[in-house]
Order: C-alpha cells, then sequence, then structure tokens
C-alpha cells in the first residue's frame, strides 16, 4: 500500500474513532445521570476531548472474538489467541503515546514472554511501514492489524493506546492506558502471573 493510501485510511480510521466518542459524549448529554458533557446553550461543565476513560469498560467480559490480519493479510481469530495468560496492546504508529510505551513492551516481554503471550494489534491497515516501526522500537512479539476496525469496535476504544491484560480461559481482567516498564510488570504479576 503506497504512502497516500496509508495516510487515507489512517486518517478515516482517526476520524471515524473521533466520531464515535463526540457521537457518546452527545449521546449522553442528554441524561440526567451527572454526565460533563457540555449542553448546547452552553450551560453546564465543559466537554473533555475523548481520553482512555472514554474507552467502553471491558474489565470482566470474554475477549470479543472477531478477525484481526497478519501482514500478509491472512485473518487470525482472537478466539485462536486464547490458551495463555496474555498481554494485547492496542496501538498505532501515529500515536504517541503508543511510540512511548512500544520499547517498554518489548523489554517485559523479554523478560515474561515465555510466562505470557505478548500481541500487538494495530489500528492500522497491515503495511511494512507499521511493522518497521515496531521493530525498530525492539518489539519482537505478534503483530497483528484491526484493518477494518471490527477488535477496536468490539472492544469500544475511542482512545489509544489500551492494553487488555487476558487469562488463559479469554477473560479480560484488566484494561489500562498507557503503560511504562514498571506498571506493565506489575500489573503482569497481579494480574496474570
Amino acid at each position: 500500500m503506497n504512502v497516500r493510501k496509508r495516510l487515507l485510511v489512517g486518517s478515516l480510521l482517526v476520524s471515524a474513532v473521533a466520531s464515535l466518542a463526540i457521537g457518546y459524549a452527545i449521546a449522553r448529554s442528554g441524561d440526567s445521570s451527572g454526565s460533563n458533557v457540555s449542553k448546547l446553550d452552553g450551560t453546564g461543565p465543559t466537554f473533555q476531548p475523548p481520553t482512555i476513560g472514554t474507552n467502553a469498560v471491558v474489565q470482566g467480559k470474554p475477549l470479543p472474538d472477531v478477525n484481526v490480519q497478519t501482514l500478509q493479510g491472512a485473518n487470525v481469530a482472537t478466539k485462536d489467541l486464547i490458551g495463555h495468560p496474555m498481554v494485547i496492546n492496542v496501538w498505532g504508529s501515529t500515536c504517541g503515546p503508543c511510540k512511548k510505551e512500544l520499547p517498554d513492551f518489548a523489554k517485559v516481554q523479554q523478560v515474561y514472554g515465555d510466562q505470557v503471550r505478548f500481541v500487538g494489534i494495530d489500528y492500522l491497515p497491515p503495511s511494512e511501514h507499521e511493522e518497521k516501526f515496531a521493530r525498530d522500537k525492539g518489539v519482537q512479539y505478534e503483530l497483528l492489524y484491526d484493518a477494518d476496525g471490527k477488535f477496536i469496535a468490539k472492544v469500544g476504544i475511542a482512545a489509544f493506546p489500551v492494553t487488555l491484560f487476558v487469562t488463559a480461559d479469554g477473560k479480560i481482567v484488566k484494561q489500562t492506558g498507557q503503560l511504562d516498564e514498571a506498571k506493565l510488570t506489575a500489573l503482569i504479576k497481579s494480574e496474570l502471573l
């Protein structure tokens, strides 16, 4: 895929995620749950842009069963990833916090990779650029791609990065935003080992 197509697809995906987050905020503006979304007449608190707190809460739920793709475009069912404790990091090269945490994930995987399966799911389409980007950050674990956005939609992601901690039987026991090496290590020990 040439650079223009990748940029177009990446821009469309970011626009779609932003639209979902804004739609969610607007939908909540009329409820009586104490939402912090401002009203159209300017009363009420100010609108807050999407943050990790905007994402759906999936902790305690099973890992959604959808297809993601390999670099070559082959489908991989997420249900086929289940069987070992797993860390799934949803990332993309256009995400600043994702860029910061990838080297930390690479380091932790070197220590715990024989006990915990690490999977990176990129929200951009499969490309050599994305693959090289992650490998240049030290990532050696498997990378998959959510080119059609089905995984992101099922998990309810509106802001990146997101990391899911999944038990061997496929239950999501923890979800987080950006992590560093120490926090990732602590969560693996407390949630998966």
